[in-house]
Parts: C-alpha cells; sequence; structure tokens
C-alpha cells in the first residue's frame, strides 16, 4: 500500500509556522553571500519599486526617509533639480492630449445640445 504524502493541512498552526521557521533558517544559511546580497536586492526592489496605491507608496517613502535621515531632503532637491527638464518635456506631451480631451468633451456637449433640440 502506497504511504498517502503529508500536506500542510496535515499540521496545526504551530507546527507549520515551526516549519516554516526552520526553513527559513536553514534556506538563508544555505544561501552564499552573493545570493543573500542578490536576494536582498531583489526583495527591496520590489518592496519599494512595485508600490500599489497611495499607502504603500506612503509606507515606501517612510522607509526612504529613515534611511537617508537628513539626507533625505537633500537628494530630493537633487533629484528634483536633475529631473526638472524631464518635468517641462513631460508638461508638452500632456497638453496636447488635454487638448484633445477638452475638445471631446465640448462636442459632446454640442452633441447634447443638438439632439435637445431635434425633438
Amino acid at each position: 500500500m502506497k504511504k498517502k504524502p503529508i500536506i500542510f493541512s496535515d499540521l496545526s498552526k504551530k507546527q507549520l509556522e515551526n516549519l516554516k521557521e526552520i526553513y527559513i533558517q536553514k534556506k538563508v544559511e544555505s544561501m552564499s553571500h552573493q545570493e543573500l546580497r542578490e536576494y536582498v536586492l531583489e526583495i527591496i526592489s520590489h518592496q519599494i519599486n512595485e508600490t500599489i496605491g497611495k499607502e504603500e507608496e506612503m509606507e515606501a517613502w517612510r522607509e526612504m526617509s529613515d534611511f537617508f535621515g537628513e539626507q533625505f531632503e537633500i537628494i530630493i532637491l537633487e533629484i528634483q533639480t536633475k529631473y526638472n527638464e524631464d518635468k517641462n518635456a513631460l508638461k508638452t506631451e500632456i497638453d496636447p492630449q488635454k487638448q484633445r480631451l477638452e475638445l471631446l468633451e465640448r462636442n459632446n456637449l454640442e452633441q447634447e445640445k443638438k439632439d435637445m433640440w431635434d425633438d
């Protein structure tokens, strides 16, 4: 008779937590220094760059602020200065799009007015 494989639901919550802790410890111990660096880089990059929504963005902001400390504002000012030209370029790209949206809205309003008088 074939032995039934053990699955996670066969363990109690405490047993599963203990198994996970053992795995984490053994996994970290088995990784080289380079593997650890790459793994941490991947995790931090995902945590900071893949924020979704205002709450996660604020959490990432606090983490960066805590890390940089007093240098945080200086770094932000340097970035704002460096990429100020990009902001101006973005404005010129947005303006035509904004104009098209406004034109569409005006056309819709005019069409509604025409339809109202067609009755």
